[in-house]
């Protein structure tokens, strides 16, 4: 027996509806960045196994923390190679391995140790085509770049020293090579202190060149949760989401667990799902996902798996 056009445009109503929201659901999904590079004896396992735990969306490599000044730029990624002699060049095929599973490699700028700082808008212009020719899409004349031939995805900038002066030039600088190499490009992202305005990248920020914008809701009691309190994080989350030009988004930078971030911050996976994310999904259209510091500590905490999927 054929069914009746009134069964039949149910059904089709239904199905609209079906798709309709589940494209709203796909649509607000937020994703996840992590850390990786600083695990005490390499405990944060190898960049490629990262990349292939499924957990993570972007992989931040961390830290390039010398640069600028006449300083001859270098990596630090605790134990697992040595850019003086060549051994990082080794991480090519893993970053590799990373991009073509979907996950997107970043170069993390910073970070909280390191001899960093930019004397002038042509250092800054220097740095960026250092980065450009020796990370990204340029080409070093001397093929020693020190990843290796794979090119990343982008450069996050993690500045929490100096004065924050000509940072805003070197993200400019970034973006204008970024945008001229074509499909593809490269992102740029930063990650704040959740104290706004931020000390050392306002200025960059508000060049509006960031793709992402993952502030640090921890290691900083003014804005991040506490024993059970959220207001101060929602309230500094707030400013952050109203404030990041568009289209970057604003994801929620977090530790994975409470050692790794001895000033405070930490909130345990269930009350982040239950509680926290959705205060703060439902307080800004520009919710991006979380960020995670650091994959050394998730591999143990296993933080991340317990957010897979419901960011």
């Amino acid at each position: 027996m054929a069914p009746s056009p009134r069964l039949c445009s149910s059904r089709i109503l239904f199905a609209v509806f079906f798709l309709a929201a589940f494209a709203a659901v796909v649509s607000n999904a937020g994703k996840v960045a992590v850390y990786w590079g600083q695990g005490a004896n390499n405990a944060d396992g190898t960049l490629a196994d990262t990349c292939a735990s499924g957990l993570y969306d972007f992989v931040n490599i961390a830290f390039l923390n010398v640069f600028g000044n006449g300083s001859t730029p270098g990596l630090n990624l605790a134990g697992h190679c040595d850019q003086a002699t060549g051994t990082c060049t080794s991480f090519s095929s893993q970053i590799s391995s990373c991009q073509q599973s979907g996950v997107k490699v970043l170069l993390s700028l910073g970070g909280e140790s390191g001899n960093y700082s930019l004397s002038s808008a042509d250092d800054a212009r220097s740095v960026a085509d250092y980065l450009w020719n020796n990370f990204l899409g340029g080409s070093s004349d001397d093929d020693s770049r020190p990843l290796g031939d794979a090119a990343l995805d982008g450069i996050d900038f993690d500045i929490e020293q100096g004065n924050g002066t000509h940072y805003d030039e070197l993200a400019m600088a970034l973006s204008s090579k970024c945008n001229g190499a074509g499909a593809g490009g490269c992102l740029l992202t930063a990650a704040p202190q959740c104290p706004y305005p931020d000390a050392h990248l306002d200025a960059a920020i508000k060049t509006g060149v960031f793709s992402h914008v993952w502030v640090q809701f921890y290691n900083n009691p003014q804005c991040q949760y506490d024993g059970g309190n959220a207001s101060a994080l929602q309230a500094a989350w707030v400013q952050w989401t109203s404030a990041v030009p568009a289209p970057a988004d604003v994801f929620l930078g977090l530790p994975t667990a409470p050692a790794a971030a001895p000033s405070g911050g930490y909130i345990d996976a269930d009350t982040l799902l239950s509680q926290v994310l959705p205060a703060v999904k439902g307080a800004a259209a520009n919710y991006g996902g979380v960020m995670l510091w650091d994959r050394w500590r998730d591999v143990t905490a296993g933080y991340g798996a317990k957010l897979k999927g419901k960011v």
